[in-house]
C-alpha cells in the first residue's frame, strides 16, 4: 500500500488519463488556442488534460454494488433483484461483474496511452501488464485461502474466482489490444465471441453430445467439462461440477474488456464531449439489442458468460457510463459522488478487505449464542436487524450497513491519500 497522488496515477485505478482538452469544440480550435498562448507567452503551452470524474464514480458504484449483493444479512431472505438469475436470463446483480470488466477495459486503454505519451517502451508496458495481471490473480488465490487455516483451505482451495477472472481478462484484453488498431480490435472481439459461440454449440461434449443441446444443463456444457478437466475438485463449492468463473468462460470475458478498450478509445478521441457521449449511448443501445437478439439462439447467461451476455451487458455498461458522464462531467451534478469516488479510487482494498472481513464474521469468528457457538455476523444480524424488521428488509439493511462501513474506511484512506496501486 502506498500513499500516492491519484492525479498522477497511471494504473488500473487511473481514470484520469484522458488527454483531450476540456470543453474543446474541435482540434482546430485547440491548435489556434495553443498557438495564441505560445505567441503571448513565448513558450509552448500544453493543452489542459480532461479528467472525467465519472470514470472513478462508475467504478466505485460497481464495487459498492459488489459488496451490497455479496453481504446480505441472510442468504435466505434477499430481494430477487439482489440475487443472480438461476441460469438463463439476468437480474441487476448479473450486470455488476461485466460492468467492472468493462471499466477495466476503458482505463486500460487510457493507462497504456498515458504511458506511451511519456515515452515508455513496449517492453516496459508488457512487463507492467504481466505484473498487474498476475498480482490480481495472486490476490484472488490469497483471498480464497484466507484465513489460511485449517489445512483444507489450501488442499480444497477453489482455483477459479472473481479476482482470478479479472486478472486473466485484463491480461488477455490488454495484450491482445496493446498494438491493435480499432478495426483490429473489433476483429479480435468478433473472433472471441463467435469462436466461443461455435465451440459451445457446435462442438460435441465427450460423453454428452452436441453442445447446443446441453446449454440448459449447468454440468453438461463444454465449459463445465473443461473446468472439471483442468481444476478437478477445486471448483465452486456450491456447484461442484462447474464454476461460474471457470477457465473456458473467461475467453468471452476477455471480450468484455476489449469492448471497454474500444469505449476508452472513443472517449479519448479529440471530439466534443457531448458528441462522444451521444455516440457511446447509441452504440451501447445497439449492443443491448444485438445481445438480446443473439440470446434467441445463445441465451444470455452469466455463469456461461455467453456471447449474447457480453454484448448485452457491455451495451448496458456503455449507456450507463454515458449517462453518468453526462450528469457528472457535463451538468456538474457531483454532490452525491464522494462515497463512490472513495470506492473507485481503492477498488482492490475494498474488494479484498471486505472479502476477508466477510469470511471472518460469517464463519471464522464465533461467540456463545443461545447455548451454542454462532458466527458473529449471525448474532449481530438477529439481535439488531431481524429482531425488528421483516426478513428481507433486515437482510438488505445489514448489507447497506456493510457498504456504508466500508465507505467510511475508504474515506479515511482517501483523506490520508493512501491508494493501493497494483
Amino acid at each position: 500500500m502506498t500513499a500516492i497522488d491519484p492525479r498522477s496515477s497511471d494504473g488500473i485505478n487511473a481514470a484520469e488519463a484522458l488527454s483531450v482538452p476540456t470543453n474543446a469544440p474541435s482540434p482546430a480550435t485547440d491548435s489556434r488556442a495553443i498557438a495564441s498562448a505560445e505567441s503571448k507567452a513565448g513558450a509552448p503551452v500544453r493543452p489542459q488534460r480532461e479528467r472525467l470524474l465519472s470514470l472513478d464514480v462508475f467504478r466505485g458504484m460497481t464495487v459498492a454494488a459488489m459488496l451490497l449483493v455479496n453481504n446480505p444479512g441472510s442468504w435466505g431472505a434477499i430481494y430477487p433483484p439482489l440475487g443472480h438469475a438461476r441460469w438463463h436470463g439476468w437480474t441487476p446483480t448479473d450486470l455488476i461483474f461485466p460492468f467492472f470488466l468493462f471499466i477495466v477495459g476503458v482505463t486500460t486503454h487510457l493507462s497504456l496511452a498515458a504511458r506511451r505519451a511519456r515515452g515508455d517502451d513496449e517492453g516496459a508496458i508488457v512487463g507492467q501488464i504481466m505484473r498487474r495481471g498476475l498480482l490480481i490473480i495472486l490476490f484472488g488465490l490469497v483471498l480464497a485461502a484466507f484465513p489460511f487455516f485449517p489445512a483444507t483451505r489450501f488442499t480444497d482451495i477453489r482455483l477459479p474466482g472473481v479476482l482470478q477472472r479479472i486478472g486473466l481478462a485484463y491480461l488477455g484484453g490488454a495484450l491482445l489490444t496493446r498494438r491493435a488498431s480499432a478495426r483490429q480490435q473489433v476483429a479480435i472481439l468478433a473472433a472471441l465471441l463467435y469462436g466461443y459461440w461455435f465451440a459451445m454449440t457446435l462442438l460435441p461434449v465427450p460423453g454428452r453430445g452436441m453442445g447446443a443441446l446441453l446449454l440448459d444443463d449447468p454440468s453438461a456444457s463444454l465449459a463445465a467439462y473443461i473446468d472439471r478437466a483442468v481444476f478437478g475438485a477445486h471448483l465452486w463449492r456450491s456447484s461442484v461440477t462447474w464454476d461460474p468463473e471457470g477457465l473456458f468462460s473467461t475467453v468471452p470475458a476477455v471480450g468484455t474488456v476489449v469492448l471497454g478498450v474500444l469505449a476508452g478509445r472513443w472517449l479519448s478521441a479529440p471530439r466534443p464531449l457531448a458528441e462522444r457521449l451521444v455516440a457511446l449511448f447509441a452504440v451501447g443501445s445497439l449492443c443491448m439489442v444485438a445481445g438480446l437478439m443473439w440470446g434467441w439462439s445463445f441465451p444470455i447467461n452469466k455463469s456461461l458468460w455467453t456471447s449474447s451476455y457480453v454484448l448485452f451487458t457491455a451495451g448496458m455498461a456503455a449507456a450507463t457510463l454515458a449517462t453518468c458522464t453526462w450528469l457528472i462531467d457535463m451538468l456538474g451534478l457531483t454532490w452525491w459522488t464522494r462515497p463512490f469516488r472513495w470506492y473507485g479510487m481503492n477498488p482492490m482494498i475494498a474488494f479484498v478487505g471486505s472479502g476477508m472481513m466477510a469470511r471472518l464474521i460469517y464463519s471464522v469468528l464465533t461467540v456463545p449464542y443461545r447455548g451454542e457457538r454462532a458466527p458473529i455476523q449471525r448474532v449481530i444480524f438477529e439481535q439488531y436487524y431481524a429482531s425488528w424488521l421483516a426478513p428481507r428488509n433486515a437482510s438488505l439493511l445489514f448489507a447497506v450497513t456493510f457498504v456504508l462501513l466500508w465507505a467510511v474506511l475508504l474515506g479515511v484512506l482517501h483523506r490520508k491519500r493512501i491508494f493501493f496501486k497494483v
